[in-house]
């Protein structure tokens, strides 16, 4: 048998492999369908014909998609270290939980990518062994870790502009605060007039206080949900206030002035960063073509020189 054809039916093998074991984790065993099957009769006939016709009329999402979704859940829990639900909950936290966001839908999510990549590597390794598995199992662990790369990165950004919008907000709230406002009316007047995630966080505080959650704790909520420092510090000083009865006004602006101050040294340390990132294009794609406009011609005018004498 040519190289070529056992390489093709060694793919094929892979493959089905592979569908065997989803089809296995998707779908219970014989004596699961026989259990799940008689309690289904036994609730068929408590509940009347229309519960025996129910399973008929399910569409096809809720009996191929949603085993398969499960599946793939099981099967990234299954080669994920322990704690990986806390793990992403957090990240879930800190990317302000996109709706439809779950834990379960980020695991099928990583097993999705691991068998489909994975596939996709042994489909580019297929001229070599060596190559096959090298492809197989490094596409594999980028498609297993490409889920949780995209919402860290979904979670920093949310935390950046969080931090960027924090001193008008803070700027704002003492402005409405010493107006006269009362501190809740003050925060519900900076959610309804900034955008982006921390005008999102401010109305859920206000949420969680109107259910019967005390301020204290709503705040202390805040700062779990959230990575930046600075809201973290405004968080622990409003706590403060409120549990020794300090002005509110008096910690909103030396708050605000403190994160005013902060805002301009991370400019400035921005500011000091732009030489050593500019060093290496100068070095590597400016200066050689300076180089060549600048000494080209001398050398072109030198070569001459010597080739005619």
């Amino acid at each position: 048998m040519a190289p070529t054809a056992l390489l093709v039916l060694g793919l094929g093998g892979i493959f089905a492999a592979v569908l065997l074991s989803v089809g296995v984790l998707a779908f219970p065993n014989s004596s699961r369908r026989e259990v799940s099957r008689s309690l289904g009769a036994i609730g068929g006939i408590g509940g009347g014909m229309t519960t025996l016709r129910a399973p008929a009329t399910e569409s096809f999402v809720d009996r191929v998609l949603v085993p398969c979704f499960r599946a793939l859940a099981r099967f990234a829990r299954r080669f994920s270290p322990d704690g990986v639900n806390a793990r992403i909950l957090r990240r879930l936290d800190l990317a302000g939980n996109p709706p439809g966001a779950t834990v379960d839908r980020q695991l099928a999510f990583k097993g999705a990518g691991c068998l489909i990549l994975g596939l996709l590597g042994c489909v580019f390794g297929r001229h070599s062994l060596l190559l096959l598995v090298l492809f197989g199992v490094s596409f594999s662990a980028a498609g297993f870790y490409l889920p949780d790369i995209l919402l860290y990165n979904s979670g920093l950004k949310r935390q950046q502009k969080i931090q960027q919008a924090l001193p008008d907000a803070l700027d704002l709230l003492t402005i409405s605060v010493e107006a006269g406002l009362g501190f809740d009316a003050a925060l519900g007047q900076v959610a309804r007039n900034t955008q982006g995630p921390l005008a999102g966080e401010f109305f859920r505080v206000l949420q969680e206080m109107q259910i019967g959650k005390t301020r204290s704790d709503s705040f202390r909520a805040l700062g779990a949900r959230t990575d930046v420092a600075e809201l973290r510090g405004f968080v622990g000083a409003m706590t403060q206030a409120d549990a020794f009865g300090i002005p509110i006004a008096d910690v909103l602006r030396e708050q605000a002035k403190e994160m005013r101050l902060k805002r301009q040294q991370r400019a400035e340390e921005k500011a000091q960063k732009v030489p050593v990132k500019v060093l290496f294009p100068l070095v590597f794609f400016i200066f050689p073509a300076l180089f060549v406009v600048i000494i080209g011609p001398g050398a072109i005018s030198i070569f001459h020189a010597f080739s005619n004498s």
